[in-house]
């Protein structure tokens, strides 16, 4: 796992967990960086506030992702969601959350390298991914 090499003890890896959105909302992220807590989230599933990057994987889900999932993180305030999109090998960054949707779409292919903005010392090759 890339991400649980680089991020250490600075945060949680969690993969195809619950989010708890809402009292009727439970998404469940393809991956989530958390903030640490000792109990590992198991006395309750994270909040938006404890999300640090949130990855959903797309292969056939790419239009759900984008326009039901991403405007639902941007409005309960998830601070970073990455869409990796299988098909085009391009991964599709979204930063700076609002009621509206994200301000910020930055769009990256195989050769380059990305760090989350909490998390700048865990880059990430993108062409990793897909090897």
């Amino acid at each position: 796992m890339h991400f649980a090499r680089a991020v250490g003890a600075a945060a949680l890896v969690h993969t195809q967990n619950p989010l708890r959105l809402s009292d009727d909302s439970e998404p469940q992220p393809d991956l989530m960086l958390l903030r640490p807590k000792a109990d590992r989230y198991r006395s309750a599933h994270p909040r938006p506030e404890d999300v640090l990057l949130l990855i959903e994987v797309a292969e056939t889900t790419l239009v759900f992702d984008r326009e039901t999932k991403l405007p639902l993180y941007a409005k309960e305030g998830i601070p970073e969601v990455w869409i990796l999109d299988i098909d085009t090998e391009q991964l599709e960054i979204y930063r700076e959350p609002s009621a509206g949707g994200y301000r910020r779409k930055l769009e990256r292919r195989e050769a380059d390298s990305i760090a989350p903005v909490a998390l700048p010392a865990a880059a990430l090759q993108i062409g990793a991914v897909f090897a």
